[in-house]
């Protein structure tokens, strides 16, 4: 919008336009050195201790000879997209002015293919920076559906993958998300009311809700992501991808009588379409 040479000068392009001169002038900077690798330690202990806030997890960093301030924390946690999974006031990411649907798998036996589809998005630590991977998970089978991995969190990649499992495996009678403001958008609740899905939404710091989703952030951390520094979003897309399709059709689940999601999921198809 801003033209820098245009005759008129950038300052009055700026009042126009009711933005802020600074906005305009301001580059983002990229994240240090020393604030990625305190990033990964903090994405460590989330996954083992999903409970920690910023002051706990200062105080467990200090006992590790790793001080920094709690608001320096609150604002890495904010930049990972995580918080933590305890009621707290005043922690909640979604838009104040997004709705948020109720909570639907209390007390509800999910046996059935395409039953219940959940999704979620974590960090992705690489060697110099970070992604989001964002993921559509059937918690019948855990076959992961669909995935993206994007550089910023946002709504759009988040209806993106939906659809794309929509387009593969046809539409689940649930889908069931945490209240994180790229769901509860509008553009991602559309897409799921508009099919006639029923949409679920995790109460606040309830992380029980939605753990078969975290259960699977923590096997492609611990098994692909922190074995190998990826050098770019490139390679993490690519190497994601590979770990995906594997541990769809070759890793087996002790909770599935050790087959593999693939497996399941076809298994436990046909007892939703006799049901039809």
């Amino acid at each position: 919008m801003i033209d820098r040479d245009h005759r008129l000068s950038v300052a009055r392009q700026a009042k126009l336009l009711q933005i802020s001169r600074g906005a305009v002038y301001y580059r983002p900077r990229l994240t240090g050195e020393a604030d990625l690798t305190l990033m990964r330690r903090i994405d460590e202990l989330y996954l083992e201790h999903p409970f920690m806030g910023a002051r706990m997890l200062r105080r467990v960093l200090a006992r590790q000879g790793i001080f920094v301030g709690r608001r320096h924390l609150g604002t890495l946690m904010q930049r990972m997209g995580i918080e933590a999974l305890c009621p707290q006031p005043g922690t909640s990411r979604r838009h104040r002015q997004h709705k948020v649907y109720p909570y639907l798998l209390r007390k509800v036996a999910i046996g059935r293919a395409n039953q219940v589809w959940a999704l979620d998005t974590t960090y992705i630590p690489m060697a110099r920076g970070f992604v989001y991977l964002t993921a559509v998970v059937n918690v019948a089978s855990r076959k992961v559906l669909a995935h993206k991995v994007a550089i910023t969190l946002e709504a759009c990649h988040a209806r993106e993958i939906l659809e794309q499992a929509f387009a593969r495996y046809g539409a689940p009678e649930i889908v069931n998300t945490d209240q994180g403001s790229q769901f509860t958008a509008e553009e991602f609740t559309h897409a799921v009311l508009s099919r006639g899905v029923r949409q679920s939404m995790d109460g606040k710091g309830a992380w029980r809700d939605n753990v078969f989703v975290e259960r699977l952030w923590r096997t492609i951390k611990y098994e692909r992501v922190y074995l190998r520094a990826y050098q770019g979003v490139t390679a993490a897309k690519t190497g994601i991808a590979q770990f995906i399709d594997w541990y769809n059709t070759e890793r087996p689940h002790s909770s599935l009588d050790d087959q593999t999601p693939e497996q399941t999921y076809w298994a436990l198809l046909p007892a939703l379409q006799g049901a039809a």
